[in-house]
Formats: C-alpha cells, structure tokens, sequence
C-alpha cells in the first residue's frame, strides 16, 4: 500500500511541535507535508509580547520534515487574530499535494476553519487543541460556547484530544468517543535527558554563581512572570519553607519588577532572566522541584511539567494546570493544590522542600520514567495510528 499523503496546517514552526513532525516523517506508513499559515514568520523571528521581547529560537525547527509557508494575506498579520491569518492559497496547496487526510491544528483563525470546511467530507480532517472546560465561566457565556464549538466541530472527523481534560471538553462539544483519539501533548524527551550530563554540569555551576550551598533543597520557576502563571502566590507562599531552601525564577514578563524587588529582599531568592530552549535542560535541574502556581485562565496543558519531569525533577501544579491531571500522581511525580490558594501552595512547597534534595531527587526519577509516555514519537505514533485506521477502510 502507499503512503498516505498526510497535510498538516499549523501556524508556523514550534519548538513543542518540530520534534512530533520530525518523528511522523519518519513513519513508513505516512508522506507528511506541513503547510504553516503565518508566512510573516518565515525568517524565524517572532514577537512574543507576554515575554515582552522578540524571540529567535536557538534550536533548528524546520529540518527533517517537508514543508511550506502559505502566503498570509491578511492586512493585519497576527496569528492570534481571527482574521489576522488569511491563506486563499492553501487549500488549492493541499489539493495540489494530493493530501489523503489533513490535520489541522486550532480553528480559531479564517485560514484553519477555512480549511476544516472547504475540506471536510472530501478527506478526512483531524484536529488538534488543547482546550479544556477548567477555567469557570458564566452560564450564559458557556451555553453560547457550546452551542459556538458545537457548529466548529461538526467538520472534524477525528479529534486528537492531548489528555483526558481536552478529551472531556470535545465530548462537551458533541464530539461523540468513537471520534476521538487521546494522543499526548509531549516535548523532545530525550534533550531533557540530558544524555550528555551537560545541563546537569552548567547547572551545578550555576547555583554557586547565585550562592546556593550544594545541600541546599530548591524549588524553580520557570515561565512568563504573568498574573495568570501566579509567580508572586509561589514568591509568598515561599516564606513558609525550610530556611535552608532557596526559590529561584527564570523568565521574563509584566510581574518581572514585583519579582525583582521580592528578590532583592533576601539571599534565598533568585531572579535569572529568559532563557532560550538550549539552555533549559540546564534551567530545569537548577531546582530539585519545579512548581507551576498557575490560575489561569488559559493554561490549558502547561508543558513545563513535561520538561520538568523529563529532566528528572517532581514538580508542584495547581489545579487549574490542564496537564496536571494527566502528569502528576502524588505517590511518585509531584503534587497538585487548589488554584489561588496560596496557603495550600506554601503547606504543599514546604513538605516537598522538606524531603531535601536526596528525597526530591528519588521522586524526581519516577517522574522522568512517567515522562517517556509523553515523548514526541509516542504523539507522532499516536497520530499516524488513527489516520491509519481512519483511512483502513479506502482513501477518504
């Protein structure tokens, strides 16, 4: 049997996403062509106004897989925008690859839910998002939701759902089980390794630049300083911990002078600024537990935990961290607390920093073994498993 000819529509290259098409290039079964719809993005320099600064990956996300930037027409080019993405090229683009199936990745712009409607019921269409029903709302904004992705979702055929809260939220959009396929969200777990032992060196030599005794149990953040990732409810809850503890943070973001000014009160707390992604398998082991305080809305996975885990660290979620309920198993990979409670976040941070580093560091390789179950080849045989078995029966 040939391949199946796979189109894949997304933005433009992510660093999350890369590694998972890297890997279905690879699968004998698939001829995978992505086509990225924000062609302002092509030199590889974007702006990313919650870090506050233009961003330019340090690790290659365009190599070893094919692909194509549509032209955006839009007058006002923003990926974040309805209308801000506009393809008129693109379906004729898949046509002319001769797609088989098409998977899409968000609806929520005029070029992606164009695509979903021009194509549905002449191949299959699979869909991926992260969406989740975790952030409340009014009654009558979430009836109007419903009954909005209920008509969005009418022209997918397979949703790809990245963990059981997402899997819960197509339900609620009338997407019936026999539809769906729970494919995890996942990162390139193998960088995070750190098989080489390099992230683990730079790191050691990092806490003695910042003056952390090398006994000395440390909790991180390691994300956009934003009200909703809650940076300042980890920096108070804090106060309750060991007194040999030490909480370090890495990023930047609109809370990045209230951290400074906390930093800047004491020797226990440190405040390092963004840090491009071949740095952070490093970043990651600069702490012995990884705490994600956040309160949403719109944290719909929060892969951080993944990378966390992946480096070997136990990590610290709220219940408002879509991924949590997936990721984290209080026997073994980390806790989880009530979102805004930041007593709850200061009783949970000082019992993890309390096992000291020996403690952490076991739960910490628990957690690297939960994580190859959330590895980019196992999402990219997820996917290439259900458009198997989506297209047994006879192409479209």
């Amino acid at each position: 049997m040939a391949s199946i000819k796979l189109a894949v529509v997304s933005t433009h290259p992510i660093q999350y996403y890369a590694p998972m098409f890297r890997e279905l290039a690879t699968d004998p079964r698939l001829d995978l062509r992505v086509f990225y719809t924000w062609s302002q993005a092509e030199q590889g320099r974007i702006r990313d106004g919650e870090f506050g600064i233009d961003l330019t990956w340090d690790l290659p996300l365009r190599d070893g897989y094919a692909h194509e930037f549509v032209p955006n027409v839009a007058p006002r080019p923003d990926h974040g925008r309805f209308f801000g993405l506009r393809t008129p090229a693109l379906v004729p683009a898949i046509r002319a690859f001769g797609a088989d199936a098409v998977l899409v990745f968000g609806w929520n712009s005029a070029s992606h839910f164009g695509a979903m409607r021009a194509l549905k019921g002449r191949i299959p269409v699979f869909f991926r998002g992260d969406s989740t029903l975790i952030d409340p709302q009014p009654a009558a904004r979430r009836a109007v939701r419903r009954a909005l992705l209920t008509a969005v979702y009418r022209f997918v055929d397979v949703a790809l759902a990245v963990g059981s809260n997402n899997a819960d939220y197509f339900r609620w959009c009338g997407v019936p089980d026999r539809r769906i396929a729970v494919v995890p969200h996942s990162i390139d777990v193998n960088r995070f390794a750190d098989p080489t032992g390099q992230g683990a060196t730079q790191a050691s030599a990092w806490r003695a630049e910042l003056g952390i005794p090398e006994d000395a149990p440390v909790a991180l953040f390691a994300a956009k300083f934003l009200p909703k990732k809650a940076p300042l409810h980890l920096a108070e809850a804090f106060g309750a911990s060991p007194g040999e503890a030490h909480l370090v943070f890495v990023g930047s973001g609109e809370q990045e002078p209230a951290l400074r000014e906390i930093a800047a009160r004491g020797p226990r707390i440190h405040l390092l600024p963004f840090q491009n992604q071949g740095a952070m398998p490093a970043v990651y082991r600069l702490g012995d537990v990884f705490v994600l305080p956040s309160v949403g809305p719109g944290e719909t996975w929060g892969l951080a935990l993944n990378e966390a885990m992946a480096s070997g660290r136990p990590v610290i979620a709220s219940s408002r961290v879509g991924g949590a309920r997936d990721l984290v198993r209080p026997d073994g990979t980390g806790w989880v607390f009530e979102a805004g409670d930041v007593a709850g976040l200061a009783a949970t941070l000082a019992g993890a920093l309390g096992e000291g580093r020996a403690g952490l560091l076991a739960r910490g390789r628990a957690a690297a073994a939960a994580s190859a179950a959330f590895s980019s080849a196992a999402t990219a045989r997820g996917i290439a498993d259900a458009v198997v078995g989506r297209l047994a029966g006879g192409r479209g």
